[in-house]
């Protein structure tokens, strides 16, 4: 599709300047001014800004202005990279690199990351609370989708999932769609359904958004299953491997790499369903099929 890349790129490029601009050291935070580094340490680490890039697209999908977005996206972004700081700590999954820098409690200690993770759970709450660009209306609707995305039934329900499923035996695709949904699927989807807020949106809309979320969230997800087994540290950015060494169970380790890849490719297309109900598509069509091919 012409203007893709120019698009997705006027999308990274906002969401990098607000994140500047949202976390930016104000002169009477000079005391805390190493978790303010520690922050946009992680912050600005790269990644796809996939969620970000889902709330811009979806207003405009929507016929709403992506600008007036710039307050949740930065915010969803901010909740992704918390869950990432605590992921890699030495008591979740023990990473030591992350987009292939060295993991946030590797290069400001631990005590810092947990406390940098924390404070990027919070602020995102704050910003759209303050934001000029949406009534009260919507940012308390907002604000409730959010928190429920993130808390015990949204993506931290997910990950504690995750982890106890590393004790079990009987881990089966019930279980692990399940799990999946919730760890992965749930900020994703979110983040669809705030940009169809913030462009006014009616509840179908938002409702084809939602589930057009979940699946890329899960088709997302099998796909990292997959790489994790094929890739290498230098394309992912981060260790390749340590699925099998948490004992982890997978749609690889479920189904094989080739069934996997099925299984992905038939999500993604319904995905892409869910896509006919929104007339401007075209942008989104083609951000589903680069992240099913992509290669980190």
């Amino acid at each position: 599709m012409s203007g893709f890349k120019e698009k997705f790129e006027e999308y990274i490029k906002f969401t990098e300047d607000s994140l500047k601009n949202y976390n930016a050291l104000s002169e009477g935070e000079r005391a805390q001014e190493n978790l303010v580094t520690a922050m946009n340490y992680s912050l600005e680490a790269g990644g796809k800004r996939i969620r970000p890039v889902l709330v811009y697209a979806f207003c405009e999908a929507c016929g709403g202005d992506f600008a007036r977005a710039a307050a949740p996206a930065a915010a969803i972004e901010m909740i992704h990279t918390f869950s990432l700081i605590h992921d890699d700590l030495p008591a979740m999954d023990n990473d030591d690199f992350r987009r292939g820098k060295p993991s946030c409690h590797k290069a400001f200690g631990e005590a810092m990351a947990i406390l940098a993770g924390d404070a990027l759970s919070v602020l995102p709450f704050g910003i759209i609370a303050d934001d000029s660009a949406l009534d009260p209306q919507e940012k308390v609707r907002i604000i409730s989708v959010l928190a429920k995305a993130v808390g015990k039934s949204g993506m931290i329900g997910g990950q504690v999932i995750d982890m106890e499923n590393e004790q079990r035996s009987d881990v089966d695709e019930v279980n692990l769609r399940n799990m999946y949904r919730h760890k992965t699927g749930e900020l994703i989807a979110v983040s669809c359904i705030m940009g169809c807020i913030c462009a006014g949106a009616d509840g179908d809309m938002i409702s084809y958004a939602a589930e057009y979320g979940y699946k890329l969230g899960l088709a997302f997800q099998i796909v990292d299953d997959i790489l994790d087994v094929t890739s290498t540290t230098e394309e992912l950015g981060k260790p390749v491997g340590s699925d099998e060494e948490e004992n982890k169970t997978t749609f690889v380790t479920l189904f094989g790499v080739d069934e996997a890849r099925n299984i992905a490719d038939n999500i993604t297309n319904e995905a892409m369903n869910c896509l006919e109900h929104f007339e401007n598509n075209e942008f989104l069509k083609e951000l589903t099929e680069m992240l099913l091919k992509r290669k980190n």
